[in-house]
C-alpha cells in the first residue's frame, strides 16, 4: 500500500476521517496503486463465468464503479452502452480519463437512489468491492434500485467470499477493523461507513429475493475451495423476473 505511487499514511488518515464521498475524492488519483482496487484475477474469473453461462449482453451497468476497474470487462461482455455509476466525482474523473470509449458514460449518483433515467435500461449490472459501504438496512434500497435499472431478464452479478473461519488470524483482523470503524463512527463526524462483516450470503440472498430477483450462486473455481469443500468465492447471479438461469444452481 505504501509504495512510491500509492497514498501515504497521512493521506489515508485524512481519508479515513472524511465522509465516504470526500474520502474517495481525495484517494482517487492514487486509488489504483492500493490493494483496494479489485484484482484483475477476480475480474477475469467473473468475466469468464458470465461469458460461459450467459454469452453476451446488451447494455451494462457498473454500480459503484470507482476508477473503472470493471469497465473493460463490461465493454467486452456488452454489445451496447456501458455506464459506470459512483458517488465520488474524483473516482469518476479517473475512470473517464482512463476509458476514452464513446460507448461508455459515467453518472455521479448514490447507488441507494439511482436516477430514474437509468430505469429499464440495462441487461447486466455488476459491482465489485463496494458493499462494505452499505449498512444492512440500506441493502433493500440498493437492490431495488439495481432491479429497476435492469430490463426484464437482466442479471445483477457480483462475487461474494466464503465466511471467514471464526478465530482465524484473518477473522480477528477483520473483526478488529470493524470494531475500530464502529468506534470511529461513534465519536467522529461525518461517518465513514466501511465494514467487512455486514454482507453475509444468507441475508443478501433474502434481500435480493425481496427486491424481486431470482437468485442463484455459481462457484468461482478459479479460487479453489476451503478445507470443508465449500467454494472460497461464489458469483451471485440475481435475475430480474422469473426467467430461469442456464445450468443448475450451486
Amino acid at each position: 500500500m505504501f509504495t512510491t505511487h500509492g497514498p501515504s499514511v497521512r493521506e489515508l488518515a485524512v481519508q479515513g476521517l472524511s465522509s465516504v464521498e470526500r474520502g474517495y475524492d481525495l484517494l482517487a488519483p492514487k486509488f489504483d496503486h492500493t490493494p483496494f482496487r479489485t484484482p484483475d484475477r477476480m475480474l477475469d474469473a467473473v468475466e469468464e463465468t458470465l461469458a460461459q453461462r450467459e454469452g453476451s449482453f446488451g447494455a451494462g451497468l457498473d454500480v459503484c464503479c470507482g476508477t473503472g476497474a470493471a469497465i473493460g470487462m463490461l465493454r467486452r461482455l456488452c454489445r451496447e452502452r456501458v455506464t459506470g455509476v459512483d458517488l465520488s466525482a474524483g473516482m469518476l474523473a479517473e475512470a473517464a480519463r482512463a476509458c476514452g470509449d464513446e460507448r461508455v458514460d459515467f453518472v455521479r449518483a448514490d447507488a441507494r437512489a439511482l436516477p430514474p433515467a437509468l430505469a429499464d435500461s440495462y441487461d447486466l449490472a455488476v459491482s465489485f468491492g463496494a458493499f462494505g459501504h452499505f449498512l444492512p438496512a440500506e441493502r433493500p434500497a440498493l437492490f431495488s434500485g439495481v432491479h429497476s435499472a435492469l430490463r426484464e431478464g437482466g442479471v445483477f452479478a457480483f462475487p461474494i467470499g466464503a465466511p471467514i473461519p471464526p478465530g482465524s488470524p484473518l477473522w480477528w483482523a477483520v473483526a478488529g477493523f470493524d470494531a475500530a470503524m464502529r468506534v470511529r463512527n461513534a465519536v467522529w463526524r461525518p461517518p465513514f461507513v466501511m465494514y467487512y462483516r455486514t454482507f453475509p450470503l444468507g441475508g443478501v440472498r433474502a434481500d435480493l429475493r425481496a427486491a424481486g430477483f431470482t437468485v442463484e450462486t455459481v462457484p468461482l473455481e478459479h479460487f479453489g475451495r476451503t478445507p470443508q469443500g465449500a467454494p472460497r468465492w461464489r458469483l451471485v447471479l440475481a435475475r430480474r423476473g422469473p426467467t430461469a438461469f442456464r445450468g443448475a444452481p450451486a
